[in-house]
């Protein structure tokens, strides 16, 4: 982070109630750097973090990143860049996305979409930010629609509060994206055995808290547990859960059948768990897999990813944002009490 070829930052680590060496070590570093603040809180998970350290910021500008993520030399100049380049219409600018392994090599698979504009019903629909870690936010916004909400702390149901932060300010706010490679999200055997249950009670606790702004569609709700569950499906999956998989995969057609039988990403699943008799495991990386961002950048999956999230954000946004600008309005209008005794 503090290889960032943009310099004028504030990086604040935050130890949420660790039980190693982490605030001696960003102690240190703070002695070293300027720009480096320790914090500390009890245990009180991701969000409270979060928001411990941007009610210290003083920057125009936010940028979470998770521990184990990492962030390329280049990405914050790439996103203020972008960012600058905009009115103050726009929150948000996100990067592209690879996942990685514990040694920092790309595994192939990624997260990548050139999604735009106002995105709100689409981002309901499917979480194509990808992470925590893509982000640049305008500190503006969080003062309009607030901070991580600690809701999802409270109520044990933690691994969404970013994806409802972003529909926030999806509401009020444009995305624009920098059509580049620059975050690696790290894949480890520990994030990847957490409970599904659990992610898709968050996941419900998210449609519940978007639905105290505004009804959700059905469909909409629909297609996003749909796509939520295929996710939790791939989890399964890569951490050697072949039949759980295979049951979040039947959970997701029952939810919105269409769709999944549209992603060619859901057959290729399907064969490779019943191929592996329903006992998947986590194989030694290949060469193929070890691939280079510029191959990244190259692949075929990325010209079909591009091509189907421009499709989907278009279908989306013809099917429900008139639609949901209507009812939002109305139930605005309604929510308010009358002046008039």
């Amino acid at each position: 982070m503090l290889s960032q070829t943009y310099r004028n930052i504030e990086v604040f680590v935050i130890d949420d109630g660790s039980t190693d060496e982490t605030f001696q070590i960003a102690s240190e570093y703070q002695q070293r750097d300027s720009r480096v603040k320790a914090l500390r809180q009890k245990n009180e998970g991701a969000a409270a973090a979060r928001n411990l350290g941007i009610s210290h910021a003083r920057g125009e500008f936010i940028a979470p990143i998770d521990a184990d993520d990492i962030w390329l030399p280049n990405n914050l100049q790439k996103q203020m860049a972008r960012m600058l380049a905009c009115d103050a219409s726009v929150g948000v600018v996100y990067s592209w996305s690879f996942d990685i392994g514990a040694d920092d090599l790309p595994l192939g698979s990624f997260h990548a979409y050139e999604i735009e504009g106002d995105v709100y019903t689409t981002l309901l629909c499917h979480n194509f930010l990808g992470n925590a870690s893509a982000t640049l936010v305008r500190a503006s916004c969080l003062k309009e629609v607030g901070l991580y909400t600690r809701d999802f702390w409270h109520d044990g149901v933690q691994g969404c509060e970013d994806w409802e932060l972003y529909l926030r300010i999806a509401a009020k706010f444009q995305f624009k994206v920098v059509p580049e490679f620059l975050i690696g999200y790290r894949k480890s055997p520990q994030s990847m055995s957490q409970s599904c249950d659990a992610m898709a009670a968050s996941h419900a606790a998210l449609l519940s808290c978007a639905e105290r702004s505004a009804p959700v569609p059905k469909p909409a709700r629909a297609l996003s547990t749909s796509s939520f569950y295929i996710h939790l499906a791939h989890q399964c999956a890569h951490s050697g859960r072949g039949r759980e998989s295979l049951t979040w995969l039947g959970r997701a057609l029952r939810s919105e059948w269409l769709t999944p039988l549209l992603r060619i990403e859901v057959y290729l699943l399907c064969a490779r768990v019943v191929l592996a008799g329903c006992n998947v495991t986590t194989l030694p990386r290949t060469k193929i897999e070890a691939v280079t961002l510029l191959s990244l950048q190259r692949n075929r999956s990325l010209y079909r990813r591009l091509f189907l999230g421009s499709m989907l954000h278009r279908t989306l946004t013809f099917a429900f944002e008139d639609k949901r600008k209507r009812t939002i309005g109305n139930y605005k209008l309604e929510s308010v009490p009358s002046a008039v005794p």
